[in-house]
């Protein structure tokens, strides 16, 4: 299954010209995951060209504006482009309020029905066939959690070949065998061992929102193919990152380290920075495999070997 991660905004607290606010795309098949919809951000989710009517889910880290205040610009954004699916919003209890106030009070009808989710404590949010979406709270001012996405394992891979051998027929019989269930053909049993490999893992991406880098957070991240982790300020600027909650480039790398997160990818710049070479050089004497997001970055997520 292709599975792409859309950076729609990357810069912390207030645009510039060329980064919006936070919002995070990943679209898995037919369906869109998006984490965090600070203010114009659907003008970068139009740009990028993602559906406007597929399965959808929203899950806003905290109430901070430029994570928030954007979603209700892109509920009716979607309505204006005709969608009638639902969608699924995750939050606080205070974004639900927020959402039913606001709609109430601007008086804006949608083509789709809106669900709103309220988090109220770590752990499981979502659960599909094939993944499952869980939060743990991140240290920040506000209320606040960070994200994972992790995909099932996948069944192993199966060995025509071999099934020929055993005189296994197409269709049915091979469903069942790579489904994990062992079949019976001319009176002998075959296991589903016999042909099918064994499982293989799914991808993992975690997701920090606004925090400081926390033990249990590195505990929450354990093995991400991907982490996109916020990377407000540079070193040496670490007394601010402390005193407002957020986190340097060099601590994103020593909590993707921690973690043994295979690929680290830097967001959430602070407008002091034009170029953030400065905070990738730094994370980069840490953790070997970083990236700078940028808006309307994509990268391709392949699954592991």
């Amino acid at each position: 299954m292709d599975l792409r991660i859309i950076f729609l905004g990357t810069s912390a607290a207030t645009p510039t010209d060329e980064r919006g606010l936070s919002s995070i795309a990943i679209a898995r098949g037919n369906e869109i995951l998006l984490f965090d919809a600070g203010e114009g951000m659907q003008r970068n989710f139009v740009r990028s060209s993602l559906r406007m009517n597929c399965k959808m889910k929203v899950f806003i880290t905290h109430m901070h504006a430029d994570h928030s205040l954007g979603i209700l610009g892109l509920l009716q954004t979607l309505s204006l482009n005709g969608r009638t699916m639902p969608i699924d919003i995750y939050g606080e209890p205070r974004l639900a309020e927020f959402i039913k106030f606001s709609t109430r009070l601007i008086g804006s009808g949608l083509s789709f029905d809106v669900n709103l989710h309220n988090i109220e404590t770590e752990g499981l949010l979502v659960r599909e066939e094939d993944y499952e979406v869980t939060c743990c709270e991140a240290d920040h001012n506000v209320t606040a959690y960070s994200f994972c996405l992790t995909e099932l394992e996948r069944p192993g891979i199966f060995d025509i070949k071999r099934a020929v051998q055993l005189g296994i027929p197409e269709g049915r019989l091979y469903k069942q065998l790579q489904s994990g269930t062992d079949i019976v053909i001319n009176g002998s049993t075959v296991r589903s061992s016999d042909v099918v490999g064994p499982k293989r893992p799914g991808r993992k991406i975690g997701i920090s929102g606004d925090t400081r880098p926390t033990e249990k957070l590195s505990n929450f991240f354990q093995n991400c193919d991907l982490l996109i982790f916020e990377s407000t300020y540079a070193e040496e600027l670490r007394h601010k990152a402390i005193e407002n909650f957020h986190a340097t480039a060099a601590e994103a790398a020593k909590l993707a380290s921690q973690s043994g997160a295979k690929k680290l990818v830097l967001t959430h710049f602070s407008t002091r920075y034009r170029q953030s070479k400065q905070l990738l050089a730094e994370a980069r004497l840490i953790h070997e495999n970083v990236d700078n997001a940028y808006d309307l970055k994509t990268i391709h997520l392949p699954y592991r070997q």
